[in-house]
């Protein structure tokens, strides 16, 4: 059965050859790759992290408001830890 989710993602930007959009496009395909189907796409911006997290200060926030089913999770959280401008990923049940 098909939930729908929030996934938030702090997106590292640096050493990015081109534009934010495009990257948060891209993570965007790789989540439909792996089954799911996105419904809106949320950028919060850039934040500055209360202390450097593996050697960076701060990231671009993107929400993404998705319908997958449970399983899916598993595999889109495993394809993204791949990606190197993906920061760190957290998911929710709406």
């Amino acid at each position: 059965m098909s939930r729908k989710y929030e996934g938030l993602l702090i997106l590292n930007t640096k050493g990015l050859d081109g534009s934010i959009d495009d990257l948060v496009s891209s993570v965007g395909k790789e989540m439909e790759a792996e089954g799911a189907k996105l419904e809106e796409v949320l950028q919060h911006g850039r934040k500055k992290f209360a202390y450097p997290s593996n050697k960076i200060d701060g990231g671009h926030y993107v929400s993404y408001m998705f319908d997958a089913e449970p399983e899916t999770i598993k595999s889109i959280d495993t394809k993204l830890k791949l990606n190197t401008h993906v920061h760190q990923q957290y998911y929710k049940v709406l």
